[in-house]
């Protein structure tokens, strides 16, 4: 497993049985920033999964249903028109896969976090999935400006048969202005528990003012894979670890990652890139490999629009 930066800016891939998501995501009105929930509901219908329910408040868009391919699997885009986040924003998303179905979910462009002086952005995410169900979580990368306060935590709970692919990558900063690690605070964790009661959970503060990032210092990304699920059998994930592990070894030294086994069934990789062209590309490796062992099925060709 990859090691990156100081010991404030350590992933921990651990079983909490007792790991619960917070009791509500709705955020109040407050005097500062903006309040934004999204709602989205999938259940299938003729073979193809569909969203069934949905809410959305400013500044939350989300696009019609995209069909990749003949899988039935929906394709949604979820579009922040505002161009970012700023001090003081709430934003929220909670998502239900009912039994059987299948989403990818992606983002048009890159979330970006503005400057504050004070108050932090915030982004919770609560994805509950149902018995069967599949989701493939691959938005675009986070990228926090200089003087960014950004706090995002992304909350996953499997249902029996369910498995998640889920992808999120931090940028250094606006790397082409001079901005690498100069954002002041960034708080993230992700936190995937299956229906018996395992887990990954991976969690880090970073800020580089105080503290420095350690190793990741030269590095423009830092990003994590996760793919859990509890209806796969050993002999795939050992399959699927190789091919990994391959992927990884491919793209070096552009990329350096690890791939590792957490406490709950399936595969966490952990990697950091020196570009935004390298992180595409290794996550198009790693996204193809996970895709071919586990559905055997290649990777989409997504849309931005």
């Amino acid at each position: 497993m990859l090691a990156v930066g100081s010991s404030k800016f350590k992933a921990r891939h651990r079983s909490k049985s007792s790991l619960k998501p917070p009791t509500s995501n709705v955020f109040q009105p407050s005097s500062v920033g903006r309040v934004g929930n999204l709602r989205l509901e999938y259940g299938l219908r003729d073979g193809r999964t569909i969203v069934t329910k949905s809410h959305a408040t400013s500044p939350w868009h989300f696009l019609p249903t995209i069909y990749l391919d003949d899988t039935g699997q929906a394709h949604t885009l979820l579009v922040n028109p505002s161009a970012g986040l700023v001090g003081g924003d709430r934003l929220s998303i909670r998502m239900a896969l009912r039994e059987g179905t299948s989403a990818l979910v992606s983002t048009p462009s890159a979330n970006r976090v503005y400057r504050s002086l004070g108050k932090e952005s915030v982004q919770t995410v609560e994805i509950t999935l149902g018995p069967g169900a599949i989701l493939e979580w691959v938005p675009e990368p986070t990228i926090p400006f200089r003087g960014a306060r950004f706090h995002q935590s992304i909350h996953v709970q499997l249902a029996p048969g369910a498995t998640v692919l889920l992808w999120d990558a931090i940028a250094s900063g606006r790397v082409a202005r001079g901005e690498r690690w100069a954002f002041t605070s960034l708080e993230n964790e992700i936190a995937i528990s299956t229906a018996d009661g395992r887990s990954v959970l991976e969690r880090y503060h970073v800020a580089p003012s105080q503290d420095g990032v350690g190793l990741a210092e030269p590095w423009d990304y830092v990003a994590s894979l996760f793919v859990i699920g509890d209806s796969v059998e050993a002999a795939t994930w050992t399959q699927a670890r190789e091919r990994l592990a391959e992927a990884l070894k491919s793209v070096e030294p552009a990329v350096v990652g690890g791939v590792s086994e957490p406490a709950a069934p399936g595969l966490a990789v952990k990697l950091v890139a020196r570009s935004a062209p390298d992180l595409t590309m290794v996550l198009d490796r790693l996204w193809m490999a996970v895709r071919g062992e586990l559905w055997q099925l290649s990777v989409p060709a997504l849309r931005r629009y």
